[in-house]
């Protein structure tokens, strides 16, 4: 009776450590992943992720992961069939439905696009870049009600979220709500003053709004941050420099 018992604790013991070292295993070949990714060596970190497949075949998010580093190298098929088999083996997660979403709207497929953000945000309401996608595709449709709820959806989730002022800045001013547009790229500004498109919109809007000075200002600022101006533009704005 001893002898059984004992042979009994001895597999369970063993049994545990080989599934602690292969966890342990697991992880390092993800920081290995990691590292290479962030090193931009992406042949290395693919190499990382399909150990970990090769240890379990069934974690979703090392085929996420691999998907990501797919993307980077413009395999795109390789990419989406990541995806779809992290969302066969976790339906749940939400970043491999989002991901699979922005691959298909890479590739011009935007109503799988659309399908997949809705399902993102089905899983995780909060999830704040699926609706700012979702809003822009709405947007980019002329849907321009669907796309304003959308992008107030981002900025009620995270109120210090500059790129949804700014989007909802960018539908007033479609249309001609143009109060309420500088209100909006004013408001994103507040929160990131280095936000270069809400000064050339800024810049824009006081050009029309006969502004000058004003429009001299912003263009000159969205200038100083990186942003290409239009050169028919600073040709126009010549005159009230």
């Amino acid at each position: 009776m001893f002898t059984m018992i004992l042979l009994l604790f001895s597999c369970a013991w063993f049994s545990k450590t080989e599934k602690k070292d292969k966890t342990v295993t697991i992880e390092e070949h993800f920081q290995l992943a990691y590292n290479a990714a962030e090193r931009g060596n992406l042949e290395e970190a693919a190499e990382e992720y399909q150990k970990v497949l090769k240890l379990d075949s069934k974690n979703a998010k090392a085929h996420l992961n691999l998907g990501i580093i797919y993307g980077r190298q413009e395999k795109w098929k390789k990419e989406i069939s990541e995806y779809q088999k992290a969302i066969r083996l976790d339906p749940k997660l939400a970043q491999a439905h989002f991901n699979l979403g922005v691959a298909h709207q890479g590739r011009g497929n935007l109503k799988e696009a659309m399908v997949q953000y809705q399902k993102a945000m089905q899983i995780d309401p909060n999830y704040v870049e699926a609706h700012t996608n979702l809003g822009t595709l709405y947007f980019r449709k002329g849907m321009l009600g669907e796309a304003l709820s959308e992008y107030q959806k981002t900025v009620d989730i995270k109120p210090d979220y500059a790129k949804g002022y700014y989007n909802i800045g960018s539908v007033y001013r479609e249309n001609r709500k143009i109060e309420e547009a500088i209100a909006s790229f004013k408001k994103a500004l507040e929160i990131n003053p280095k936000y270069a498109e809400a000064y050339y919109a800024l810049g824009v809007i006081y050009y029309d709004k006969k502004e000058f000075t004003l429009a001299v200002e912003h263009i000159d600022q969205a200038s100083k941050l990186g942003m290409s101006i239009d050169p028919k533009l600073l040709e126009k704005l010549k005159a009230y420099r």
